[in-house]
């Protein structure tokens, strides 16, 4: 597998991490048998949890998709790997920036995560420019 794999891997591992850290620190409060109940969410940092991690659900699609269309069209798995680790480092920030309340700078890491995906995604399309 790729370095690229492994981060799609470890973008999948983050988002179920995100919610079934708060429902550990949690445990005694969350009934397992209504997972989705609204009290368990009352808290604001439990809130906030949630929605980092309904975001990484949304956002893991286009991460896998590109990463495998860019390696599948044989672009440089080089760059691809690079853009990958970065994606990861940027949304492990925003996560922590969700939890922290910091939305502005949340917004920030998620359009600088965006841009990376949609480079990585784009990257067939450059393949005639590549040297070598």
């Amino acid at each position: 597998m790729t370095l690229a794999e492994w981060c799609v891997f470890g973008a999948l591992l983050l988002y179920l991490l995100t919610i079934a850290s708060i429902k550990w620190i949690r445990f005694r409060s969350f009934d397992n048998s209504r997972p989705r109940d609204a009290a368990f969410y009352q808290d604001a940092l439990a809130q906030r949890a949630l929605g980092a991690h309904q975001n990484g659900i949304e956002t893991f699609p286009f991460f896998a998709f590109a990463v495998l269309l860019a390696e599948f069209r044989d672009s440089p798995q080089r760059l691809i790997d690079e853009l990958a680790v970065l994606f990861l480092i940027v949304r492990i920030a925003y996560v922590l920036t969700y939890l922290g309340n910091r939305p502005t700078l949340r917004s920030i890491l998620w359009s600088i995560g965006f841009a990376i995906n949609l480079a990585i995604f784009l990257m067939p399309l450059l393949r005639g420019f590549w040297p070598g």
